[in-house]
């Protein structure tokens, strides 16, 4: 539970970042969200990586919700729902410790939570998505010997 917890706090300083467009003060915006949530010291390594990696490789990131989500352009899908999906992305693609299928269903529970009525449906969709594409490029890699 305590790793949702970061997971939901990453999710809620990085939905104040896109909203805001404060990008100056991001570790003291992490301080604030986990001393909301009460998130452990333990886990406040892990709410960092998740958002500050997150930020760094969100171009990347919305490039793949964007091929993914065809007739979704980013800036009309609801906010929590892409910062949720950028926070899953990233935890997929740059967090190996933490199996895919986890951060999906993780992805999916905090959905529920925090988004609209449709959001858990719509998430589970662009992210299983991703994560096929995911799987076949290691695959592909795999069978090429790198």
């Amino acid at each position: 539970m305590s790793r949702r917890l970061a997971r939901e706090t990453a999710l809620q300083v990085l939905y104040q970042i896109d909203i805001t467009g404060e990008t100056q003060n991001i570790q003291e915006i992490i301080q604030n969200w986990a001393a909301e949530f009460n998130v452990s010291a333990k886990n406040m390594g892990f709410t960092q990586q998740l958002v500050i990696g997150t930020i760094e490789k969100r171009e990347d990131i919305d490039q793949k919700i964007s091929r993914t989500a065809h007739e979704w352009a980013l800036d009309r899908m609801n906010t929590v729902d892409r910062n949720l999906m950028r926070l899953a992305i990233y935890e997929m693609n740059y967090c190996p410790e933490t199996p895919q299928k986890v951060t999906l269903n993780e992805a999916i529970e905090i959905a529920k939570r925090f988004g609209g009525e449709d959001s858990a449906r719509f998430i589970n969709g662009i992210l299983d998505k991703v994560m096929d594409a995911s799987e076949k490029l290691e695959k592909e890699h795999k069978g090429n010997g790198e």
